[in-house]
């Protein structure tokens, strides 16, 4: 089994995904390979919560330009991890 700190990347923290943490529900970049059920499992185990549900997406990688020299950004994989309504909620940034 692969180490559960190598299939969760990061968190993503945008308005849009501030928005989904008050319903329990928080969006990882997590490794392209991973399934869903790998990705279950890193969160309980890393995060110590009971995981209701994990949907995945991938994000394709963006044209960019640099003068006259264009090429693409990597594609990435996003999870939106639903935690139980019994579940504590993570925090990401401490309290001052």
């Amino acid at each position: 089994m692969k180490d559960p700190r190598d299939i969760i990347k990061r968190p993503i923290i945008t308005e849009h995904t501030s928005s989904l943490m008050a319903n329990k529900k928080y969006v990882f970049e997590v490794d392209p390979r991973a399934n869903k059920t790998e990705i279950k499992q890193a969160v309980e185990k890393i995060f110590k919560v009971k995981v209701v549900g994990v949907n995945t997406m991938r994000v394709p990688g963006k044209l960019k330009r640099y003068g006259r020299y264009s090429g693409y950004t990597s594609e990435w994989k996003k999870a939106i991890v639903s935690l139980s309504a019994d579940s504590k909620e993570l925090e990401f940034f401490e309290t001052v």
